[in-house]
């Protein structure tokens, strides 16, 4: 039994972080244009990438959170920086790629994978930057 002592702290971090990941989902879909969600069930290819990439690029550092949080309040909070970071990133991709999310809903892939690269990369300094 002692394999599975470890159990109810599972099940609140996991718990906790799938929460912080649908509170993402919304809150990124809410900050950025035009609505992935919508994009992605009308199957648009660019949107799913766009949006994918930066699921991924929260997902790295609210495992960092996990991973170190001395307790599950050090968890969400460095979850809400790590929310932060990721539209901060999607707010400054746009100042660099003209019309980005016109681009994404007509299905432009540069511009969806740029995206998502740009946010890949601040998940991983995010995450390494957690301590």
């Amino acid at each position: 039994m002692a394999a599975i002592s470890g159990l109810p702290n599972f099940l609140v971090y996991f718990a906790t972080a799938l929460g912080l990941v649908a509170l993402y989902l919304l809150l990124y879909t809410l900050a950025t244009s035009p609505n992935e969600i919508a994009l992605i069930r009308q199957n648009v290819l660019s949107a799913s990438v766009a949006l994918g990439f930066s699921l991924v690029g929260f997902a790295l550092p609210l495992s960092s959170a996990v991973v170190y949080a001395r307790e599950l309040l050090d968890a969400v909070v460095w979850g809400l920086v790590a929310i932060l970071v990721q539209i901060l990133v999607y707010w400054l991709v746009r100042l660099i790629v003209p019309r980005l999310p016109h681009r994404i809903a007509a299905g432009e892939m540069s511009a969806a994978l740029f995206l998502g690269a740009a946010s890949l990369a601040a998940g991983i300094l995010n995450a390494a930057a957690m301590r």
